[in-house]
């Protein structure tokens, strides 16, 4: 997949249907992470283009990278959500004063398990569990314009769900005299 855009869509699903218990930012974080190796590739010719990045025990070291880094990304954007947001905004974007290890570890490994999957569909070259089996079973498991649509869809779909869900959250606490 031409890097990490569209690998969102499901993350904003996932977002959408886990709401506090999920990071976005981490989810994103670990996409980015995920697909440094391949960009030094395209850039230096040197390597194999979807390599150890691309297994899944390549995608588990990046995981846990991804979830303590993508912790401290997480406080840095907190800085600019607290001086930008109206608290208004802040409630319906669900912000989190802070996220908890839990969230971030499941956030990491939920992208780059992601990540190696929908890019072993679309990539011949990806072997998801080397070194144990060279295969890749998943390649296209779907033609490349439907994955694109899932994802595409699958984002579409979260956005309207989380907004949705948010709303209905913010209506039903005005309702009861509990808004902040």
């Amino acid at each position: 997949m031409p890097f990490t855009p569209l690998h969102l869509g499901p993350g904003i699903l996932l977002k959408a249907v886990f709401q506090g218990f999920f990071s976005l930012i981490i989810f994103g974080w670990a996409q980015v992470l995920m697909d440094l190796q391949p960009l030094f590739v395209m850039i230096t010719g040197i390597g194999n283009l979807h390599g150890f990045s691309h297994t899944y025990i390549g995608a588990t070291l990046i995981a846990l990278i991804s979830a303590f880094t993508g912790k401290l990304i997480f406080e840095l954007v907190l800085i600019f959500v607290k001086n930008d947001f109206t608290d208004y905004q802040k409630r319906l974007f669900d912000v989190p004063k802070k996220l908890t290890t839990f969230v971030c570890i499941t956030s990491a490994f939920l992208g780059t398990y992601s990540h190696v999957f929908l890019d072993s569909i679309m990539h011949g070259d990806v072997e998801p569990f080397y070194p144990f089996n060279l295969d890749n079973n998943f390649h296209l498991l779907l033609s490349i314009d439907n994955l694109y649509r899932l994802c595409i869809y699958t984002g579409i779909a979260g956005t309207a769900i989380f907004f949705a869900v948010r709303y209905l959250k913010l209506k039903t606490k005005a309702g009861s005299g509990t808004v902040n």
